[in-house]
């Protein structure tokens, strides 16, 4: 097996036991969290877990970011009773901004409507 190929499902793992574990904090600043991806280094010693929070407010991204953050230990801990590998990968969780790019993308694209409706104000004596 390549090692890119074991990285990404490791990576895939990594995934699926962090989502199913951080339902299961008890820390009151974790909100509704949708881990959305992981990326793991190329020797596999760091997963970068990008996650969502809802509600998507600024306090509540502050929030949760401390509570991943303080839970980050007890997610390794627990990642390394479920995987079967020698190492356990250093966490870190970012923000994914996949909401914002998607906001962003509404926004140009209403742009774009509001200036082809302004384009269609044209008479047809005024197209010669």
């Amino acid at each position: 097996m390549s090692a890119p190929e074991r990285g990404r499902r490791l990576g895939e793992r990594v995934k699926e036991i962090i989502s199913s574990q951080i339902p299961t904090l008890k820390d009151p600043r974790v909100g509704f969290v949708t881990v959305t991806d992981v990326r793991m280094s190329g020797d596999n010693e760091r997963a970068t877990i990008y996650y969502t929070v809802l509600p998507d407010t600024e306090e509540q991204r502050r929030s949760t970011a401390a509570g991943l953050a303080s839970a980050t230990g007890l997610l390794r801990r627990d990642l390394g009773r479920a995987l079967t590998v020698r190492h356990i990968p250093e966490l870190s969780f970012e923000l994914d901004d996949v909401a914002e790019r998607g906001r962003r993308v509404e926004q140009i694209l209403a742009g774009l409507d509001a200036d082809a409706d302004e384009g269609d104000t044209l008479t047809p004596d005024s197209s010669t």
